[in-house]
């Protein structure tokens, strides 16, 4: 299924009643919303995976500004997770991703969440990536990652700056 942002109806259905499901106590950041979604649902129908999509900017060295598909808030349901559907919902996103033009899908995780993303072909962009924040670029601490969707094959190198907030 697609949507566009996660209402708080259905954020709460994947929310479930856990205290800080995207660990987002483990970070400082101001993060961008997503403007569309892609979500798995189980037999009773409610959401049980989601991950939003962003289009965003990026450039390198301080270069021209590339076009990226910016993913992020991948959740699965506390009482479906071990079942491949973070797997799932990914992939589903990078078909997604594949239809909004740019060629490279970028996105942050905690470094305990980066094998999953791994598994799905995302590489580690080398740090420093700076993003935007309320006053001014800073380095991002959480793990930056990219991968090639569409028809590019190879990731273009150099220093990442994301053109605003994280998503």
């Amino acid at each position: 299924m697609q949507f566009g942002r996660l209402s708080d109806a259905l954020r709460a259905q994947l929310e479930g009643d856990e205290v800080d499901p995207f660990d987002e106590r483990r970070t400082t950041l101001v993060w961008r919303p997503k403007d569309r979604h892609v979500a798995l649902r189980g037999e009773d129908g409610r959401l049980v995976a989601s991950a939003g999509l962003v289009l965003a900017e990026v450039s390198l060295d301080g270069g021209e500004l590339i076009p990226v598909v910016g993913i992020g808030g991948v959740i699965v349901v506390a009482a479906h997770r071990g079942r491949g559907l973070g797997r799932r919902v990914i992939d589903e996103a990078l078909r997604r991703a594949q239809t909004l033009g740019p060629e490279l899908a970028l996105l942050f995780c905690h470094r305990d969440r980066a094998g999953l993303y791994a598994r799905q072909g995302f590489i580690e962009v080398q740090p420093p990536v700076l993003v935007a924040q309320p006053g001014g670029y800073i380095p991002v601490p959480e793990v930056t990652m990219w991968r090639a969707i569409g028809n590019r094959t190879a990731l273009p190198t150099g220093r990442l700056t994301v053109h605003g907030f994280p998503f």
